[in-house]
C-alpha cells in the first residue's frame, strides 16, 4: 500500500509541473496604423509611444519610450513583452506622436497585458 501512495504523489507532482509549464506568458504588443485624412495608410510615418503622466513620478518612464517607422501598410509594431512581469495589474496607458512630413497626429494607446494593442492615428497638415 505505501508504494501505491508514493507513486500516487510522484505521479500529481509530475502532472502538476507539467500543467505549469504549459502556462507560457504571451507577447504585450502594441501596433500603431498611421492614416490620411481620406483614410489611406500612410507609409514611412515616424511613430513615437511614449508615458506622459499628469503628476511626476518618481519611477522612470522613459524606458517604454518606443520610436518606428510604418510599413506600406503604414502599420508598425511596438514589443513591450520585456517590461511585463507576470502577475502584474494593468500595464501602461502610453501617448502617441504620428509625423509624415507636414502631416502630423496624436492619440493614446492602453497597453494591455499578454495582448496584441492596437490604436489608430489619423494624421492631417497643422493649421
Amino acid at each position: 500500500m505505501p508504494l501505491k501512495a508514493l507513486f500516487a504523489a510522484v505521479l500529481l507532482i509530475a502532472l502538476g509541473t507539467g500543467f505549469g509549464a504549459c502556462n507560457k506568458e504571451k507577447a504585450t504588443k502594441a501596433t500603431i496604423t498611421v492614416l490620411d485624412s481620406a483614410s489611406h495608410a500612410v507609409a514611412g510615418a515616424y511613430v513615437k509611444l511614449y508615458a506622459n503622466p499628469t503628476v511626476p513620478l518618481q519611477a522612470d518612464f522613459s524606458r517604454l519610450t518606443k520610436e518606428g517607422t510604418t510599413g506600406s501598410d503604414g502599420k508598425v509594431e511596438f514589443d513591450y513583452s520585456e517590461f511585463y512581469k507576470r502577475g502584474q495589474a494593468g500595464f501602461a496607458v502610453l501617448d502617441i506622436l504620428a509625423r509624415k512630413d507636414s502631416l502630423t497626429g496624436q492619440g493614446i494607446i492602453r497597453i494591455e497585458e499578454e495582448q496584441n494593442n492596437a490604436e489608430t492615428v489619423v494624421v492631417k497638415r497643422a493649421h
